[in-house]
């Protein structure tokens, strides 16, 4: 009676896609890891050492061609 079988989980799964939809999930997912990751960080006590985002280079600049008349 405890135990989840396959029938079950697919209907959790129609469940979960019917309320959130199919590009919502990826979001919920990815705020669910950060979630689990604080609480591991929280629960050993180091705190996270400060990440600094890769600068990027902008484009170069390509000009547009000139119409002669």
């Amino acid at each position: 009676m405890g135990e989840f079988s396959v029938v079950h989980w697919l209907i959790v799964l129609a469940i979960v896609m019917i309320f959130f939809g199919g590009r919502r999930i990826p979001e919920v997912m990815k705020g669910l890891g950060e979630g689990i990751r604080s609480f591991k960080e929280g629960m050993s006590g180091n705190p996270p050492a400060p990440t600094v985002p890769p600068q990027q280079t902008p484009p170069p600049v390509v000009p547009l061609p000139t119409e002669k008349k």
